[in-house]
């Protein structure tokens, strides 16, 4: 086979696909630790995004950077402070959390959809009151503006859908009385999903997905075996609280979640589009 026809047969072979999951959304969680490494794979992000928009499927983007904000805390003379993995974000510490976030990573998301064609408009949970919350604490410790989302507001995700507009969503959140929250890109990348009830939650990381205890990728993993590997030990760290928000993705009606390595370029399109994928799809337990 010549490399035109192997690259009609790529596009044919993708066709189901594309059927299937045309006019679905997709909320997909880009973390800063992906974003850090900028040059290519950030770019093949942007134009995976594009051609998802061109082909009917309705993706919402949310997130990270905490990399970039401990580094401009570095360069500010500040020093992180970390309890159990959350960010302790005091008033100073929020006022960069919201210049890096929104200020920073949000529009250099959209500059680069817009770059290839898309259409993208960056916002925050601030934003027409899309993610509200409160404060939350940690082993009785005060966090400062670190919070949880307690209300998902989708209407203005409503309105960029219906004029094409791919959403760009930084993760922070409001109080009912206007003070801002740091919310975790998993948990509101999670959140958002089953107030949507999405098709599928991609969380793009810095890794290959989830991996055994011999540090092998598993491919494909339910609601019971995570919970075992969480048991086991096997799943700790920063991963327990991502597959904890995965699972209650699930629980809220998200068709399914993968978590893929956002250093790949064009993961995306790899793992929606290919039968093998290039990470780990998480579906519910047989039966439920």
């Amino acid at each position: 086979m010549d490399t035109v026809q192997e690259k009609a047969q790529v596009l044919i072979d993708a066709l189901p696909y594309i059927r299937t999951f045309h006019g679905k959304t997709f909320v997909i969680k880009f973390g800063g630790s992906a974003l850090s490494g900028g040059g290519e794979e950030s770019l093949s992000f942007a134009q995976d995004l594009v051609l998802l928009q061109h082909i009917g499927i309705r993706p919402v983007v949310i997130h990270g950077g905490g990399p970039q904000i401990s580094s401009l805390m570095g360069r500010l003379g500040m020093s992180p402070e970390f309890v159990d993995g959350v960010r302790v974000t005091g008033s100073d510490a929020m006022e960069v959390v919201e210049m890096v976030l929104t200020g920073r990573i949000n529009r250099e998301i959209v500059t680069m959809v817009h770059r290839y064609g898309g259409r993208a408009v960056g916002l925050s949970g601030r934003d027409a009151g899309f993610l509200v919350g409160e404060r939350k604490t940690h082993s009785g410790r005060d966090l400062g503006h670190v919070g949880k989302i307690l209300t998902v507001n989708p209407e203005i995700l409503d309105l960029l859908d219906r004029n094409r507009f791919i959403p760009i969503v930084a993760p922070v959140g409001v109080t009912e009385d206007g003070a801002p929250l740091n919310i975790n890109a998993d948990e509101a990348a999670a959140v958002i999903a089953g107030s949507l009830k999405a098709e599928k939650l991609i969380m793009m990381t810095n890794t290959g997905g989830v991996l055994d205890d011999k540090g092998e990728l598993l491919p494909s993993l339910d609601r019971k075996e995570i919970l075992s590997l969480i048991e086991r030990g096997i799943i700790a760290g920063g991963m327990v609280p991502k597959m904890e928000g995965c699972l209650r993705a699930l629980s809220e009606g998200v068709g399914k979640v993968h978590v893929i390595d956002g250093r790949i370029p064009h993961a995306l399109l790899l793992e929606i589009f290919t039968p093998e994928g290039v990470g780990t799809e998480i579906i519910r337990s047989a039966g439920s």
